[in-house]
C-alpha cells in the first residue's frame, strides 16, 4: 500500500500565527490568502483563534497514554488505530490535501512562536507525516523522501531587526540559519520543499503606508508562486551522506561545518 500523501492539484493551505486582530500580520494574510484564493482553493488555519492547543501530550497518545515506551512511536501506533485527536485530524487532512502550505509567524527569540512549534511537534505525527524506511537502502524516508512529498511551502516571517542586523553578518543571526530548523530540520524531513523566504523586516516600525507596501509585494509574491523553485536541499537518499554517520561526505566542502552544505545547488 502507497503510504504516501498525494496533494490535490489546486489546493493550498495557510497557517497563521499572532495572537492580535490589529496586527501587520493580520493585514498580510488577508491580503495574501486573498491574491492566493485567486489561484488555489485555499484553507485557512488561525491558530490562535482557533485555539488550537500546542502542547504535546498524553492525550496524543490515544488509548495507549499508560503505555511506556518511546514517544514518537506511540503517537505512530495512535495515529495507525485512528486515535488522532479533532483538531490535529483537521490540520493532517488538509496538509493532506494541499500542494502548497503557507506557514507565517513572526519572529519571537529568533524563532517561530511556541504555538507553530507545537503545530509541527502534535501535526507531523509519525505515521502521517514520516516514519519508514527505504526497502532498496534501509534508510530512514526523511529529508526529502518523507511522505509528504511533492508539496511546496511558503514561510513568511515579519522581524522587527533589519536586513543586515538578521544577514550573513549580523549580532541576531543569519535569518536563513535562524529557520533551518523549520524549513530543512520538519518541512525537508517530511519531504516538503521550502520557496525563499519572505521577510518583512523593520515590521515593529512600519505605519500604515508601510502596511500598504508590504501587502502589495506579498500579492506581487503570490502572484507568481506557481514559477518558483524550492530551495535544493541535499537528499538523504542521494549518497551525499554517510550511511552510518548521516554526515555530510569529506569530499563534499571538506571543512566546513556551516549549513550551507546541505544545499546541492
Amino acid at each position: 500500500m502507497n503510504s504516501f500523501h498525494e496533494p490535490t492539484p489546486g489546493r493550498a493551505h495557510w497557517v497563521y500565527t499572532h495572537p492580535r486582530r490589529d496586527s501587520l500580520n493580520r493585514h498580510l494574510l488577508r491580503a495574501g490568502s486573498a491574491a492566493l484564493s485567486e489561484q488555489y482553493d485555499v484553507t485557512v488555519s488561525d491558530l490562535y483563534a482557533d485555539g488550537f492547543d500546542p502542547a504535546l501530550g498524553e492525550r496524543d497518545l490515544g488509548s495507549l497514554s499508560a503505555v511506556p515506551g518511546n514517544l514518537a512511536e506511540l503517537t505512530g501506533d495512535a495515529y495507525a488505530r485512528g486515535e488522532v485527536e479533532p483538531d490535529v485530524r483537521r490540520e493532517q487532512e488538509r496538509l493532506a490535501a494541499a500542494e502548497l502550505l503557507v506557514l507565517q509567524f513572526p519572529l519571537w527569540w529568533y524563532g517561530p512562536p511556541a504555538m507553530l512549534k507545537g503545530w509541527v511537534d502534535r501535526v507531523l505525527q509519525t505515521g502521517f507525516a514520516q516514519g519508514e524506511f527505504d526497502e532498496d537502502t534501509g534508510l530512514p524516508r526523511r529529508y526529502g523522501d518523507g511522505r509528504l512529498m511533492g508539496r511546496k511551502a511558503l514561510v513568511i516571517v515579519t522581524a522587527g531587526d533589519d536586513r543586515r542586523t538578521l544577514g550573513p553578518r549580523g549580532v541576531s543571526g543569519d535569518l536563513e540559519s535562524l529557520l533551518f530548523p523549520l524549513t530543512h530540520g520538519a518541512l525537508w524531513y517530511v519531504g516538503i520543499e521550502t520557496l525563499d523566504l519572505h521577510v518583512v523586516h523593520d515590521a515593529d516600525g512600519i505605519d500604515d503606508a508601510g502596511r500598504e507596501q508590504q501587502a502589495g509585494l506579498l500579492v506581487e509574491r503570490v502572484k507568481g508562486l506557481a514559477d518558483e523553485r524550492g530551495r535544493p536541499f541535499r537528499r538523504l537518499q542521494d549518497g551525499d551522506y554517510g550511511r552510518e554517520t548521516r554526515a555530510l561526505r569529506e569530499d563534499i566542502h571538506p571543512g566546513r561545518t556551516d549549513l550551507a552544505i546541505h544545499y546541492s545547488g
